[in-house]
Parts: C-alpha cells; sequence; structure tokens
C-alpha cells in the first residue's frame, strides 16, 4: 500500500525551507551592502570655458532657503567643495574669480515597481525624466512589490564673476536602492565635474567603483568646513 502525506505533516518542512531561502537571500545582500560597488549617474554638462579660471578660486552663493536648512545641507556643501577641489579649484569668498552655486535633491520611491521605467517593473518600459535622456530599462519583478529606490541629484554652475555670464552648467543623478549621503553625494559632485573644464556636452553616463563603506572625515581645502572623503576609483565614462 502506498503511504499517504497529508498537508498538516508537510507544512513543517515548508516552513522549514522558507526559513532557509530567508536567510540564504539575508546573507546574499548583506554581502552586496559590504563589497565593491558600482555607482551609475546621469550626468549633463555644457561649458564656454577653454582652461581652468585664472585664478582658480570661487566664490560659493548660497540661496537663503539653503542657508536655513544648516546642517541638512552642510554635507552637499562639504562634498561640493571637496569635488571642486579635486578639479583645481580653491574656494574664496572674498576673490574669487567665478561664482558658485549648487543645489541637491533627495527623493525616496517606495514601491518602485509601479514606476514608469523602474528595474523592477516586471515589463520594464521607457524612463522618464525632464532632459536627462535616460533610455529603456527592463526587468523582473520576483516579489509583490519592489524595493524603495533612492533618487539623489546635484547641479552646479559656474558665473564668471566680472561678466555675471555662466561659463559652466552641470548636473548629475542616481536613483538606486543603496545610498549613502556622503557617499552618494560626493560621487554625484565627481561625476558632474567629470571632464572639467572641457568635458563631453550633453548627457552621458559615468561610472564610478566604491568600496561602498561609510565615509571617513579628512580637512577641506578651505577653512570653511571639513569635507568627508570617499574612495571611488577613477571613473569611466559611458556617452549616451
Amino acid at each position: 500500500m502506498f503511504s499517504s502525506i497529508h498537508p498538516a505533516q508537510s507544512r513543517p518542512s515548508l516552513w522549514r525551507l522558507a526559513g532557509i531561502a530567508v536567510v540564504a537571500s539575508a546573507s546574499i545582500w548583506l554581502a552586496g551592502c559590504a563589497g565593491v560597488r558600482t555607482i551609475d549617474s546621469d550626468v549633463q554638462s555644457y561649458s564656454t570655458l577653454q582652461q581652468r579660471p585664472a585664478p582658480p578660486t570661487y566664490r560659493l552663493q548660497l540661496l537663503p532657503s539653503q542657508i536655513a536648512l544648516g546642517p541638512q545641507f552642510d554635507t552637499v556643501v562639504q562634498q561640493a567643495e571637496a569635488s571642486l577641489a579635486g578639479v583645481g579649484l580653491r574656494r574664496d569668498d572674498s576673490q574669487g574669480s567665478v561664482i558658485a552655486q549648487i543645489d541637491a535633491q533627495a527623493r525616496y520611491i517606495p514601491d518602485s515597481w509601479l514606476m514608469p521605467g523602474s528595474p523592477y517593473n516586471p515589463y520594464g518600459g521607457l524612463g522618464w525624466g525632464p532632459g536627462w535622456g535616460w533610455g529603456w530599462r527592463g526587468g523582473i519583478a520576483w516579489r509583490d512589490t519592489g524595493p524603495s529606490l533612492h533618487y539623489r541629484a546635484v547641479q552646479l554652475t559656474l558665473r564668471d564673476v566680472q561678466t555675471q555670464q555662466v561659463v559652466y552648467e552641470t548636473s548629475a543623478r542616481y536613483e538606486d536602492v543603496w545610498v549613502d549621503d556622503q557617499v552618494i553625494y560626493r560621487i554625484l559632485f565627481d561625476s558632474a565635474l567629470n571632464g572639467f573644464p572641457k568635458p563631453p556636452q550633453g548627457p552621458r553616463r559615468v561610472s564610478t567603483t566604491t568600496s561602498g563603506k561609510p565615509a571617513s572625515t579628512q580637512p577641506a581645502p578651505s577653512s570653511i568646513s571639513p569635507a568627508a572623503a570617499v574612495n571611488p576609483v577613477a571613473p569611466s565614462v559611458k556617452s549616451k
């Protein structure tokens, strides 16, 4: 005679298998968070500069609303200063040859599979966003809702102090499930300034490899405030 298997008897095995799967998935996720990570930034740059400003100094001009944010905006300022120093520009608010203006955006997108163009949308689709040149992105849905996405973006303009004309305009944005603001804002400003002072014109993608570890702190090139350092490798550029 054949032995019969009752549903009640099989439930413990199913729960045990489900528990093993959850633990395995968590281990893989944690290993990915601790490892080397590639950050893709979508960048647009426009420049009329032929060389670095002379002298290579800038005056940072913050909006009243940015100043009112206080410490909340300090991280953005610090990373912008560090990235500008990386292309040879030093902050000098009294005698800067160009005026630097910066901006940043941060959003949190829950259930990302519902968003058009999300990589977690089971049907893929066209990307969206004004003026950024996003292309087609596809993906496979493996759960009821996709992971929450973090959106970060920065903008930077340089204006000639004598003529008040904009001589450099650039922006970069990032959208992914992982975020560390000190790391991401620094990489975004680095990517936005990639190729300075004569970057490729128009939209492109800049990929930066980082350890993904929390940023440490090093002195900034000015006496204003310290800037956090990250561990990016030389970025690679993919024009779109």
